[in-house]
């Protein structure tokens, strides 16, 4: 409540997660010169200030002009955590009210920021600890970027994943935005290479992202057999996977973009020769990669993880199949920040509580 508080009662706008057109606008109605807009976008996403007054090639009366509206934004973490293996957890706060996580991965040459899109999730999968949460609200481009510039690692990331809290093609306007910022010339500069952004398979929202951008895409499948998807993801019924797969199948990801299948392991439930056989008949034709990944307990959930043999030889069956397959390494695991167990602060209590 006092984080909502604070957002009614906030006066000034932030200028983070704001675009070039967007830039062009506020100078115009503020009667800055022309080129004020992209010297602040400079100011914004390269060199990553923090104050209005920093952006010292503007002049005093245009900054003066600027502070009077608008705030640079973003979040200072609230908290951090490191795990034995180097991941990092950062705790941030969010305009809905409901804070919101992020964890960095090191991996030697490579430095990965897995963000939020939104605090908890609409979509509902019984696995998920974000998803326990229910619908907190959508996060602004502004607050999704404030998680890559205020990590301490921002100058050193390599990459960004939106697999974080959230649905990210369930917001897709401001996600679309953020991913704006990030690849284009007057924002962080980087290749679309960089940037993943995952879905479970909003069909109302995924073909506009194929279509709207370059950034590679990641599809929480876990399950090809619709019944048995459906008992884990409620949104199997809106958007049934083998409908996804067919309109990813429209498009080419034979060249510089990529698309991968996440693909968790529960014991008894999807890690089948049957399972594997199915999953290699929805994906023939389709360039793409899958993703197996070890099962991280959550409290009240009935699967255990699939043994580490069952998914090498899950993943060898694959390979041998013709569908390039991969064990992802788990990491993270003993701060809570391995894959579906990000839940901001407000059951981390009862999980750290709950024996196995």
């Amino acid at each position: 409540m006092i984080f909502k508080f604070l957002y009614i009662c906030r006066m000034k706008k932030w200028l983070l997660g704001a675009t070039l057109p967007e830039l062009r606008e506020i100078t115009d109605n503020l009667l800055l010169p022309a080129f004020t807009a992209k010297q602040i976008l400079d100011w914004l996403y390269k060199k990553k200030v923090k104050d209005i007054a920093q952006m010292s090639n503007l002049s005093v009366s245009s900054r003066e002009r600027l502070a009077e509206h608008f705030e640079v934004g973003g979040y200072a973490p609230l908290e951090e955590s490191i795990s034995a293996d180097g991941t990092k957890k950062y705790l941030f706060s969010s305009l809905t009210g409901t804070p919101i996580e992020s964890v960095m991965i090191p991996d030697e040459d490579r430095a990965t920021l897995c963000i939020s899109s939104q605090a908890g999730c609409k979509m509902g999968c019984h696995f998920c600890m974000t998803g326990r949460m229910g619908f907190k609200g959508h996060l602004t481009a502004g607050e999704i970027i404030s998680q890559i510039i205020n990590v301490k690692e921002s100058d050193k990331l390599t990459n960004v994943v939106y697999m974080g809290m959230g649905e990210p093609l369930d917001n897709y306007e401001q996600v679309l935005r953020s991913t704006q910022i990030l690849t284009s010339d007057w924002g962080f500069g980087w290749s679309p290479k960089r940037v993943t952004v995952s879905t479970i398979g909003v069909g109302s929202t995924l073909r506009r992202f194929l279509d709207e951008s370059k950034c590679h895409l990641a599809v929480s499948l876990h399950n090809p057999f619709e019944r048995e998807r459906a008992e884990m993801m409620p949104m199997q019924k809106a958007w049934p996977i083998e409908e996804i797969v067919s309109m990813i199948k429209e498009y080419d990801f034979t060249g510089q973009r990529r698309v991968s299948f996440e693909y968790i392991m529960f014991s008894g439930w999807n890690d089948t020769k049957r399972h594997a056989d199915a999953l290699t008949r929805m994906l023939k034709g389709l360039e793409c990669r899958v993703n197996l990944i070890r099962f991280h307990q959550i409290p009240d959930f009935q699967y255990k993880s699939s043994p580490d043999l069952i998914i090498e030889n899950f993943r060898d069956r694959l390979n041998r199949a013709g569908v390039i397959s991969t064990i992802r390494a788990s990491r993270g695991e003993d701060i809570l920040a391995a894959c579906g167990m990000l839940s901001g602060n407000s059951i981390k209590k009862e999980f750290n509580e709950q024996e196995f």
